[in-house]
């Protein structure tokens, strides 16, 4: 993937000053854009606004980028705004409109207001008409089950256009058979069947990674079960059943906690789990092998080496 066609947008350093990094050329050679500025005002939730304001912003300065590594899962919700650009500039020569894929630890499809925020951005996506369908592989967390589920989009679930593929292991029987519930022992083979359905079709794959587990990466949110290898070998399999990953984007590194705005603030601290804080080096370590081991996956590069270079 060259430097033209992928950007790293730094709103918070998640990934920066890791320093083994600064030796790898695919990391150097990655244009990064200055938004620090701007992360108080778009973590976890942003006005409507300054989401649009942002993007007047940014968007120019990111060229023909079609895969953008950024920071924290805080942010996820900007993914929507890639998504966006992605279509607008109709990238890919896949056939239709285009396919959503997500591997994350949430769902993101609250229904609730703020209409922009890291909970909520699957439903901005889905406002897009060419997005035909959105799919979420490997939530772990509880908004994928009991009441919890009545705050999430299930309208677009009904239509078709939103499924949602949440881990069952160690629930009920019940859990387990309802449609969606995927397994250790049998996702990889749902997972295939699904990517038979995109043959010819574009997508955008997009990566939270603290649908990782604890060992493989460092978030301000509760951690998933996948590994980088599971996510690899997803990546591939979308490949070889003949989708074409035409643009995509990879955030959730842990970043410091700010915001511009006090009810802004309170509603993060109420949402975020109660984590003890990491330590930042050794965070940026590990999350920086895992974008390491996934962005070539991702943009179609030929690194497949955790511990490679390019």
């Amino acid at each position: 993937m060259t430097a033209a066609t992928a950007a790293h947008v730094d709103l918070d350093g998640a990934w920066t000053e890791p320093g083994q990094a600064a030796t790898e050329s695919w990391w150097k050679n990655l244009p990064t854009l200055d938004a620090r500025g701007w992360a108080a005002r778009l973590r976890f939730a942003a006005l409507r606004g300054e989401v649009e304001e942002f993007f007047s912003f940014i968007d120019p300065r990111l060229g023909d980028a079609r895969f953008i590594v950024y920071g924290s899962g805080d942010f996820h919700h900007l993914s929507a705004l890639w998504l966006r650009r992605a279509i607008a500039r109709n990238i890919g020569g896949g056939a239709g409109g285009w396919t959503l894929v997500a591997f994350d630890n949430h769902p993101d499809w609250d229904i609730r207001p703020p209409a922009w925020c890291c909970g909520s951005w699957i439903n901005r996506a889905l406002d897009l008409p060419a997005l035909v369908r959105a799919s979420l592989w490997g939530m772990g967390n509880f908004e994928c089950w009991g009441w919890h589920r009545l705050t999430g989009n299930r309208h677009d679930v009904r239509r078709g256009r939103l499924a949602v593929q949440p881990w069952a292991d160690g629930r009920s029987a019940a859990d387990q058979a309802r449609v969606g519930s995927i397994l250790r022992e049998n996702w990889r083979e749902k997972f295939t069947r699904f990517a038979a359905t995109l043959a010819g079709r574009r997508v955008y794959v997009t990566i939270d990674i603290d649908g990782l587990c604890a060992a493989e990466a460092v978030t301000n949110w509760e951690n998933g079960k996948f590994t980088r290898a599971d996510v690899r070998w997803a990546l591939d399999e979308l490949r070889a059943a003949g989708a074409e990953i035409a643009a995509g984007d990879l955030c959730g590194a842990w970043s410091p906690q700010g915001y511009a705005r006090w009810k802004q603030c309170f509603a993060a601290n109420m949402d975020h789990p109660r984590l003890p804080e990491p330590d930042p080096a050794q965070a940026r370590a590990i999350n920086f092998a895992t974008l390491r081991a996934l962005w070539p996956a991702l943009t179609g590069g030929d690194e497949h080496d955790a511990g490679g270079d390019e």
